[in-house]
């Protein structure tokens, strides 16, 4: 399915990824994106907008990579300065009695970080920044596949709809059909009751059909937060689709998906901070300088000082293990979500073609065919050559082929979004 037509303006919640930005702004595989005729017609591309704009799962985003810019900040601060000021000798007995015997140092110390810890803080910062951008594409790919999903949806019930007042004006033209032949005395009552007892059930499938539409209308307006339609009808062509391409040319595009991307992104994370791990396996040299003041002698004098930790390395060594651990699994989870993605894709792939292949034969095919029988039945009919159920039958199988065409052609539709959401482009990229 496509996601935004050519037309549409870069949306700035998608700048880092030009990739994303040739899905948003590129697909164009089907006529769904049509510009709305009227300001009742919304289409595609409009809802796509609304979406970006107000749907409130990407506006987190924002708010996210603020919190990691302040992370980025911490991360790049070197080691603060440490002021200390020690008392000695002060409110004893005999001679330390009073401050007379005071000794008093004031110190300035910090530490000094060995192992480039600083540049693996900021390492690890920046790659959860990456992490996070990914994040929001899989977040804006999902949530604008579920939008195209339950664009076909609205679609699939405005044509029912459509059928269903074809179905109750056809059962109109049957009972007015059957009145006449009754009055002529050439047909039982009984077939003027079933007519209208037809017409009865045939307004009540399009007050259906209906109230369905006006449900997906609203469940679709719901993706930009409006909780009344200002809409009437979608624009789109139900019936057409972009020309196939191959399973093995589609899985290729496998690779480049955003969840693939995700991993690679938490792999790069996951050994950042292993990185980070050792470089805190090495040692931080504590330092002090200052000045001692012996009040009883009246004399100042220099003081320095070194601190090292002891047994640093070992202390850390679970730490590394367990980001070493955490480095080998992604690997492993790489290959177990293109299993996954390959079994979709794979249903995906299958399931398209079918409905394709359905719509063509029922379009070409059946339909024409069962047109020709219900005209060649009603004909029939009037001449008193078939019964009032023939015509029935016949005119109930012409809209089942209807409703099967327009569940095929959505199923198609559904299966093409998929297909586009998984390879991260649409289909007719190549074309």
């Amino acid at each position: 399915m496509n996601f935004l037509s050519r037309a549409a303006s870069p949306w700035p919640l998608f700048r880092a990824q030009v990739r994303l930005l040739v899905l948003l702004l590129g697909l164009s595989s089907l006529p769904l994106l049509a510009q709305a005729q009227s300001a009742q017609t919304i289409s595609l591309p409009e809802a796509i907008q609304r979406t970006l704009a107000q749907n409130p799962q990407l506006q987190v985003f924002p708010f996210r990579s603020a919190a990691l810019q302040g992370r980025a900040q911490a991360a790049a601060l070197r080691p603060g300065f440490v002021v200390e000021a020690e008392v000695e000798n002060i409110a004893g007995t005999e001679n330390f009695s009073g401050t007379d015997a005071a000794e008093v140092t004031v110190s300035l110390g910090s530490v000094i970080e060995l192992g480039d810890q600083r540049e693996a803080r900021i390492a690890v910062v920046g790659s959860r920044q990456a992490r996070l951008e990914v994040e929001r594409q899989i977040e804006a790919l999902d949530l604008l596949g579920e939008l195209t999903r339950r664009y076909v949806a609205t679609l699939e019930a405005q044509e029912t709809l459509a059928l269903r007042e074809d179905a109750q004006e056809l059962a109109r033209d049957a009972l007015a059909a059957v009145r006449k032949r009754a009055g002529a005395g050439a047909v039982p009552q009984a077939d003027v009751l079933r007519a209208e007892a037809a017409l009865a059930q045939a307004r009540i499938a399009s007050a259906s059909a209906e109230r369905d539409f006006r449900y997906v209308r609203v469940a679709l307006a719901a993706f930009w937060g409006e909780r009344e339609p200002n809409f009437e009808t979608v624009a789109g062509d139900l019936y057409q689709f972009a020309e196939d391409r191959s399973f093995a040319e589609l899985y290729e595009q496998v690779e480049s998906n955003p969840t693939i991307n995700l991993l690679a992104t938490e792999q790069r994370l996951r050994e950042a901070e292993l990185r980070l791990a050792q470089s805190e396996s090495n040692l931080d040299l504590g330092w002090s300088i200052g000045v001692k003041r012996f009040q009883d002698q009246d004399a100042n004098a220099m003081v320095a000082g070194v601190s090292v930790p002891l047994f640093n390395g070992r202390r850390n060594e679970g730490d590394i293990r367990a980001a070493r651990a955490a480095v080998d699994e992604v690997p492993l989870r790489r290959e177990a979500a293109l299993l996954n993605l390959h079994t979709q894709l794979h249903r995906a792939f299958s399931g398209r073609q079918q409905a394709v292949e359905s719509v063509e034969v029922l379009r070409g095919e059946v339909i024409p065919l069962l047109t020709r029988a219900l005209a060649e039945t009603r004909d029939a009919y009037e001449r008193g050559l078939y019964s009032y159920t023939a015509w029935v039958a016949a005119r109930q199988e012409l809209i089942e082929a209807r409703r099967a065409t327009i569940a095929a052609a959505s199923a198609a539709l559904r299966y093409g979004a998929h297909i586009e959401q998984l390879t991260a482009e649409n289909l007719s990229v190549a074309q």
